[in-house]
């Protein structure tokens, strides 16, 4: 059918209409039109051997038994018909091409906001650069590239580093497409991807930021026990295998005792925290100048740290001072502090490890220098188990005999086990901190430029230091140190300190306090970031910490990081720490690079970044990177990341506010929608793929509130959320006098679909007459290939007491327009009776009759509604009719074999209707029906008169009804009659006799009526008279009934005669479903 698209008026942004700018399109050009279809729907037909396929079989349809559908069977074939070609049924063509891609669209404004004060290197850079160098450059990158070897710690390096700087360039993409307020990476990513990503990762930032605050806290622990007061500990091991949990227990401790001290220090001085943090960054700058200050030293004067060799294995020299077995002293040899680790007394004859015995001490220089080409030794990896010995292969060495005991002697030994991915995870929290500049957005004075240039200044600076700093390690230090994690080879001094120059404090107190300040910037940070989100509204259960102090200290989301802060400190591990935030940290970066990918590739109109160097697959490369990196650090650790932030997605769509940020993702949603409906257009759905979209007429009443709820709840039942469902009403009058009444009608629809559970859309119309309204709604609801092709509407059950012929008159111009349009129709009478979706069916059947067959809905329906958990425990019976000329019994096989094509289970009985004669009760209802039909079109009736005229006709029919039915029961002789003028005298004839029932004899003295009627209202009223007494004594106790729905006479003089025959039809029947079909298949046997 044809489309009008019409101009509407639109406000731009000067304030003029489109119309005023744009005059000379307002003449109807602007009107566009499709070319309207020859068969007025614009869907080309089916070829299928049961829909408008009957040249071939042109039956004579003379009979009475099926005048009701008589009209019918030029389209739609009898069942008996459609059985006989089962053997001929071919499957429908395909007729999906595939066309168009969606690229563009929609997104909203965002405000802009002034900025003062700093500039790019104290706002951005030095922040960063603060952020980024701390704990893992002074107490694991030595480790690091011990273990991995120069060439696969570079390989690390550059891993981490390009995906920070690929963030970096789509963050500032972001960053500069107007001001990012408190929230930072938050903000970003919420007002780019929507709240429900926003909220997941949001959430997930956090929780890496409240990690990191542990792992830095860990990190200022072990330098402070480790480096600066070993005999602080608490937990001291007698053995030597008991030293690692001592350390961590000793970890547990001081760390928790020191996250309190800093959380006090947050909670009453946040502002000194603040002012001390560029004391923190000297202490970083200083550090780093100092190592390569020694860097350079070492290659004219190395520093003399020895290391203790036995063999090839690496000694703890904390317990020694000498590298030697025996010592002379007085011209006497006597055993030195060595020998009795090995040894099991101080005598020269004690027995002694056979190890010891057989390999020679040698000291090495732990620091040869950047010129002894020791480079070339730690080019390689050296991974190991846990509890490996640290060997230098170069030296000779004379095997164990039982290694088993290596691990309760001195040697120095791999504390986890190292592999690749390992490393990449623990190594990735030394390249974060890259969001500090873009968290100060309102704070620079050119926020625009000064984003973009820090950040990626800052990472630049950064992956310098930290690829000249593999690269000098591996040149200067010695493989056996570097892979001493805690320096236990050079009296527990910190490696890279023993490195720089003047002295090895310089490095041991400027980490120290570069980890106390990174982590009180974290305790800083992680709130305000928990109170940002909870102040936005979209996690309910958050909205507590969205409060604080007076001033806005947030100190209930103070209290929460505390805690998940003190998990992290429980671990007490930091290599086991630092994959934890590093899997947050990726999934905030991730979905950063996706934020611009999107908007990138959406083109939406506000996406206009100052940041002009980013492209779309530098985005998703870096995207790519973020995700591989989660995966190689540690898969399972990556599955709890994601799970925890798909739950908050889920929770945030499922329970949290509604939020309209003009997000990428409705921009997304949008172009994915259009793309969709411009495939749908391309070609009707094949019928595999056929469902019911409904289109559901509802009536409101006075209030605007809906009259029949049941109707949705149907409509529940038979989508269970599936498909398209548009739920429409007409208001009389112009929109313009209606439009409060149009919106609280649509709000009340919209509140009843919500109660029960009806997904889609809600439509109200507003027309200068319910029958235009009406029509407008059946041509126009939907959109493209979503449109409805199945009308769903409640029977007028009021229709003869009503005062107005327009509303059944209107009911049957649906039907009309639905038939015109192609589309299936429902009609469900008593519809208040149907149950609701908290009812559940017991044990009962869905009766189907099936009569004619127009395209399968009547097989359809049923399946679907026992889909819902309302029907799922009906059974299905299917009923047909067979003629006086059907095979009664091949039908039956024929329509199970159909059946079990289908896949349907459904128990299948044959009903013969033979030919009969017209008895009495069906003159009589046919004589009434049209005698009330020409009083009410003479007279102009009150509205109580045809209200006492309709209750007269009405006991009078079930009068007559109940005379026949006790003649039926009183014996087999039921009057059965075609009249002519012979049976009509021989009828008269046979009332005269004195056993003659006085009923039959009265309608006998009204022959002369009966002659006059018109003989096609007679035929039609024997076929609702005979199928209502069949229906009713095969379905009165079914708790459904769906049958073939007759169609509407094309002489609308007879209108109000339809209506009457279809009352007939449902007479005595609960819950009924009329089926008309839409003239299409829906159902196939094929796969």
């Amino acid at each position: 059918m044809p489309t009008n698209f019409t101009v509407v008026p639109v406000k731009n942004g000067t304030g003029k209409t489109r119309e005023e700018k744009e005059e000379e399109d307002v003449d109807g050009s602007n009107v566009l039109r499709e070319e309207e279809d020859p068969t007025g729907d614009g869907v080309p037909k089916e070829n299928s051997p049961f829909i408008n396929n009957t040249e071939n079989d042109k039956n004579n349809y003379d009979g009475t038994n099926m005048a009701l559908f008589e009209e019918e069977m030029d389209r739609h074939p009898m069942v008996s018909s459609l059985l006989d070609k089962l053997a001929n049924y071919t499957n429908l063509s395909q007729g999906a091409q595939e066309h168009e891609e969606a690229d563009e669209e929609e997104s909203t404004k965002k405000k802009t906001v002034k900025s003062p004060q700093m500039g790019t290197f104290m706002g951005v850079y030095l922040p960063c650069l603060q952020n980024i160098l701390g704990v893992i450059l002074f107490l694991r990158l030595t480790w690091i590239v011990g273990t991995a070897g120069i060439l696969e710690s570079l390989a690390i390096v550059g891993l981490c580093c390009s995906c920070t700087m690929l963030t970096a360039i789509s963050m500032s993409a972001v960053a500069t497409n107007g001001v990012v307020p408190a929230g930072g990476s938050y903000y970003m990513i919420s007002r780019s991807l929507g709240p429900e990503f926003g909220g997941a990762v949001g959430l997930c930032f956090y929780l890496g930021t409240t990690f990191a605050g542990a792992m830095y806290i860990l990190g200022t622990i072990e330098i402070l026990l480790t480096y600066i007061v070993p005999q602080a500990a608490i937990f001291t091991a007698e053995r030597k295998e008991d030293q690692h949990n001592a350390l961590l227990n000793n970890m547990r401790i001081y760390g928790t005792c020191c996250l309190s001290l800093m959380a006090i220090v947050v909670f009453v001085g946040v502002r000194y925290v603040n002012k001390l943090a560029l004391v923190f960054l000297a202490c970083v700058i200083l550090s780093i100048i100092s190592i390569y200050a020694g860097v350079i030293k070492s290659s004219f004067d190395p520093p003399d740290f020895p290391v203790c060799m036995l063999g090839n294995r690496t000694l703890q020299n904390l317990h020694f001072d000498k590298c030697l077995k025996t010592e002379i002293i007085n011209n006497n040899t006597v055993s030195t502090q060595l020998w009795r680790l090995f040894c099991d007394g101080p005598a020269l004859n004690s027995t002694c490890n056979e190890y010891f015995v057989n390999n020679n001490l040698t000291v090495i220089q732990g620091i040869p220098g950047l010129s002894s080409g020791v480079i070339s030794e730690n080019m390689w990896s050296a991974y190991g188990p846990l509890g490996m010995l640290v060997e230098n292969k170069r030296l000779p060495s004379v095997g164990d005999i039982d290694p088993a005991k290596d691990i309760y002697l001195p040697y120095v030994v791999n504390d986890i086990s190292t592999f690749f991915t390992l490393l990449v995870g623990i190594y990735f929290p030394s390249v974060t901190g890259i969001m500090a500049g873009s968290n100060r957005s309102g704070d620079l004075r050119d926020a625009q430029k000064s984003i973009p240039i820090g950040t990626i200044l800052a990472i630049a600076t950064t992956s310098f230091i930290y690829v000249s700093g593999v690269i000098f390690f591996g040149a200067c230090i010695e493989g056996v140190l570097l892979r001493d994690k805690f320096g236990d080879s050079v009296k527990g001094n910190l490696v890279i300190g023993i490195l720089s120059w003047p002295n090895p404090w310089v490095i041991v107190i400027g980490s120290f306090f570069s980890c106390c300040g990174a982590g009180l910037q974290s305790l800083t940070g992680a709130p305000r970031l928990l109170q940002a989100i909870a102040r936005d509204g979209i996690v309910p259960f958050l909205q507590v910490f969205g409060h604080g102090k007076a001033n806005g200290e947030p100190t209930w989301a103070l209290l929460l990081t505390t805690g998940i802060c003190e998990i992290g400190i429980l671990i007490a591990s930091l290599d086991a720490v630092a994959p934890i935030l590093s899997m947050f940290f990726l999934m905030c970066y991730m979905f950063v690079n996706l934020a611009c990918a999107v908007q990138t590739l959406l083109r939406t109109p506000n996406w206009r970044p100052r940041f002009k160097y980013y492209h779309w697959t530098l985005s998703f490369l870096g995207m790519s990177l973020c995700l591989s990196i989660m995966f190689i650090s540690s898969w399972y650790y990556a599955i709890i990341a994601m799970g925890i932030a798909g739950c908050i997605y889920k929770y945030i769509e499922y329970r949290g506010a509604e939020k309209e940020w003009g997000d990428g993702i409705h921009g997304l949603s949008l172009n994915a929608a259009r793309y969709a409906l411009i495939r749908l257009e391309e070609a009707p759905p094949h019928t595999k793929n056929w469902r019911p979209q409904l289109l559901v007429l509802l009536n409101l009443d006075s209030d605007q509130s809906v009259k029949h709820p049941r109707l949705l709840s149907l409509t529940t039942q038979l989508k269970a959320g599936k498909g398209l469902t548009i739920v429409g009403n007409v208001l009389q009058g112009t929109y313009l006098s209606h439009e409060a009444e149009a919106k609280r009608a649509e709000q009340n629809i919209k509140s009843a679909m919500a109660t029960e559970r009806t997904k889609g859309f809600c439509h109200v119309v507003v027309s200068s007459n319910l029958r235009d309204g009406i029509s407008h709604l059946i041509q126009s609801a939907g959109l493209g290939g979503m449109k409805h092709n199945t009308v769903l509407v409640g029977w007028p059950g009021t229709w003869r007491q009503s005062e107005d012929p327009q509303s059944w008159r209107n009911f049957i111009e649906i039907v009309r327009e639905t038939t015109a349009a192609h589309q299936a129709m429902l009609v469900a009478k008593n519809v208040d009776s149907f149950p609701t979706n908290q009812d559940r069916l017991g044990e009962g059947t869905i009766d189907v009759w099936w009569v004619v067959h127009d395209g399968g809905m009547l097989m359809l329906l049923p399946f679907l509604l026992r889909q819902h958990k309302v029907w799922e425990k009906c059974k299905m019976r299917i009923f047909t009719v067979a003629q006086m000329d059907d095979n009664s019994i091949q039908m039956k096989k024929d329509l199970q074999m159909f059946l079990y094509h289908l896949r349907l289970d459904a128990e299948v009985e044959v009903v013969e209707m033979h030919d009969s004669d017209i008895s009495a009760f069906t003159y009589e209802k046919t004589l009434v029906m049209e005698q009330r039909s020409q009083m009410l079109k003479q007279m102009h009736l009150s509205r109580t008169e045809r209200e006492r005229e309709a209750q007269l006709i009405h006991d009078k029919n079930t009068a007559a009804h109940a005379v026949m039915n006790n003649k039926e029961e009183a014996g087999p002789d039921r009057v059965h009659m075609t009249w002519t003028k012979d049976k009509v005298s021989t009828e008269r004839n046979r009332t005269r006799e004195p056993n003659a029932n006085m009923a039959v004899r009265d309608l006998f003295n009204m022959k002369p009526e009966w002659e006059s009627l018109n003989q096609s209202n007679v035929r039609r009223m024997h076929t609702a008279v005979k199928l209502n007494e069949i229906v009713v004594n095969k379905s009165q106790g079914a708790h459904l009934v769906l049958l073939n729905m007759p169609g509407p006479p094309r002489n609308r003089g007879g209108d109000e005669n339809y209506m009457e025959f279809l009352e007939v039809l449902l007479e005595g029947l609960n819950r009924v479903l009329m089926v008309r079909g839409g003239g299409r298949e829906v159902i196939t046997i094929y796969s």
